[in-house]
């Protein structure tokens, strides 16, 4: 009998050990994983979240730069980690939801993360070089008109909102322009004159439009942005419907215990209510959001097909 009680004993605290471990977790450090560059807007908002949640935690919040294909890279990293918490990701939209469209991807975004919560959203904002003598874009789609084969156009990379932005555009207006994606933001070309027109998220964009280090001509969003309201949106220059934002999301393995999701997703709302943090937010061009993990995975199952039928209507390649 004492040999029974002991066994059940046993079984019993090896049952809640899990659940202890969640209970106290984290115990040591936990990586943020970002898909892109350093000083990207998807890594700068990393950045952010990552320096909150340390304060709060009271164990380092490490934000590691896996970039490469458009975020998906690193998402595989994240989908192929231990789902105990300690490998978590800032996760932009272009990986899980435009490039399932573009091409086979090692993850299934539905099935292999865990969705956590929608944290940040924002529009992307088309510049040109301060040289081009275009300031609206309608002088941009007559200049390139008369202009055939003269415009590149600079992106964070294939399959990005901001790519596909470019290509429904030059689809819609009847104009080309070269694409030249780079690994995240890259705003030194679009000065210098390497490419002539930039599209980027409003955080990486938005300082260099305030201070006239490049034009900024349209804004992505349906509507105009409280924190650009100079800037025209596509849908009132002549694209009725035109939009292609950004969002980013705190996601994970598949298999993420609920009590982690439910404490990362605390803090996060915390951060989002934070005043401070919010004028730093809108400061970049950011929307907060702060969704539930089952309003984050109807989002990315209802923008998957969205984005397959822009792609295919506009006749999108990877090689665009």
């Amino acid at each position: 009998m004492l040999r029974i009680v002991r066994a059940v004993a046993i079984l019993v605290g090896l049952a809640a050990t899990p659940v202890l471990a969640q209970g106290t977790w984290p115990e040591k450090p936990v990586k943020l994983v970002v898909g892109f560059t350093a000083g990207s807007a998807t890594d700068v908002t990393a950045r952010m979240f990552a320096d909150k949640f340390q304060q709060a935690w009271g164990q380092p919040v490490v934000v590691e730069n896996i970039a490469g294909n458009s975020g998906a890279i690193g998402t595989d990293r994240v989908a192929k980690a231990a789902p105990d918490g300690y490998t978590l990701m800032w996760a932009g939209n272009a990986a899980i939801t435009i490039l399932p469209s573009l091409q086979t991807l090692p993850f299934d975004p539905l099935k292999d993360l865990t969705p956590i919560s929608t944290s940040l959203r924002m529009p992307s904002i088309m510049m040109v070089n301060n040289d081009l003598p275009v300031k609206s874009i309608a002088e941009l789609v007559a200049y390139a008109k008369a202009n055939p084969g003269k415009l590149s156009y600079g992106t964070p990379g294939v399959g990005t909102p901001q790519h596909i932005a470019g290509e429904l555009f030059a689809h819609l207006a009847g104009i080309k322009m070269e694409h030249i994606p780079y690994r995240g933001a890259n705003l030194s070309d679009l000065m210098s004159g390497v490419v002539q027109v930039g599209i980027q998220n409003a955080g990486a964009s938005l300082p260099l439009v305030r201070d006239g280090r490049v034009r900024g001509i349209g804004i992505t969003s349906l509507q105009r942005s409280p924190n650009a309201p100079d800037l025209p949106t596509f849908n009132e220059s002549g694209f009725p419907g035109f939009e292609a934002t950004s969002w980013f999301a705190l996601m994970g393995p598949a298999g993420l215990p609920k009590p982690i999701v439910d404490k990362v997703r605390a803090e996060s709302l915390k951060v989002l209510a934070d005043p401070e943090m919010k004028q730093k937010f809108a400061a970049l061009g950011l929307d907060t959001v702060g969704s539930t993990p089952q309003e984050t995975h109807a989002a990315i199952a209802g923008d998957i097909p969205k984005w397959a039928k822009v792609i295919k209507d506009a006749n999108i390649k990877p090689a665009n």
